[in-house]
């Protein structure tokens, strides 16, 4: 099944990404807070991710940017941004750091994304009940999935079997996420692009049996239409692609009230022992 065109399109992103020439002290450096943790001692890949696409220079938006994990993002310590001039061979980059070794990486791609077809609503919650992290979870506080975070804190996003290989949640996105105002509706207050890859993130790993095969990120490449408007509801959609050794495929997409699409993604997952991680 396609995904139909929106009646109406989505309102455009709140803010401009930076050109290099412009970047501040600040958009030169990253901290990943506790709070957006995703095993114990690490950062939520997602939001990592995120946060660091946030800072690729494009040339238009939205723009589809590709962010591979070179190790866990560490928390609470000050990582460099750095951008890397096309060379050669070599495609320009951005590449987060920590005493000198590479955290992540991330470029902007041509890469098409596919969405994952909607569910509804009220399916996406009923799904949420059989969701498998409530009995058995490797990271049970994980920003985006994690059963022990507070609400309000985490996403709560609890992605369960909605068909073959496809899982879904509802979310509504909570006030403490939000980042910025609308610039067509200054009354609509949106989450930043950290939260909007958090919450296309773990539901992708979920459509694996994460309690079998507990995984980690290890590439996340999404397109941001528009950043999710806080207090409403949307849902969010999972589907498994396929396995190759370590590595598990998925995709996801984030769908906002009316249906329309808000934001899609792929992901390339590493399965791991949670012990090393927690």
């Amino acid at each position: 099944m396609s995904v139909p065109p929106p009646d109406q399109p989505l309102p455009p992103e709140s803010r401009d990404r930076p050109d290099p020439a412009d970047l501040s002290a600040h958009d030169a450096v990253l901290v990943v807070p506790h709070r957006f943790r995703g095993p114990a001692r690490s950062g939520n890949g997602g939001w990592t991710a995120g946060t660091l696409a946030e800072r690729v220079p494009v040339d238009t938006s939205p723009a589809t940017v590709e962010v591979t994990l070179r190790m866990p993002p560490p928390l609470e310590v000050t990582l460099t941004v750095d951008h890397l001039a096309a060379t050669g061979d070599h495609a320009a980059v951005t590449v987060l750091c920590h005493q000198g070794e590479r955290v992540a990486e991330a470029r902007a791609v041509g890469t098409a994304l596919t969405p994952v077809e909607a569910v509804g609503p009220d399916e996406a919650a009923a799904a949420m009940t059989t969701y498998p992290g409530l009995r058995s979870h490797p990271f049970p506080g994980c920003f985006a999935c994690g059963p022990d975070r507070a609400a309000g804190d985490g996403l709560h996003i609890f992605p369960g079997p909605v068909g073959p290989d496809t899982v879904a949640s509802l979310w509504v996105p909570h006030a403490s996420l939000a980042e910025s105002g609308d610039v067509v509706d200054p009354g609509v207050e949106r989450v930043g692009s950290g939260t909007t890859w958090a919450a296309l993130d773990c539901v992708g790993g979920w459509s694996e049996d994460l309690e079998g095969r507990p995984m980690v990120l290890g590439r996340m490449t999404a397109r941001v239409d528009a950043r999710p408007v806080v207090g409403e509801p949307h849902v969010v959609v999972g589907r498994r692609l396929r396995s190759e050794g370590r590595k598990t495929f998925t995709a996801s997409t984030l769908y906002d009230a009316d249906g329309r699409v808000v934001a899609t993604a792929e992901h390339v997952w590493l399965a791991v022992d949670p012990a090393v991680f927690n």
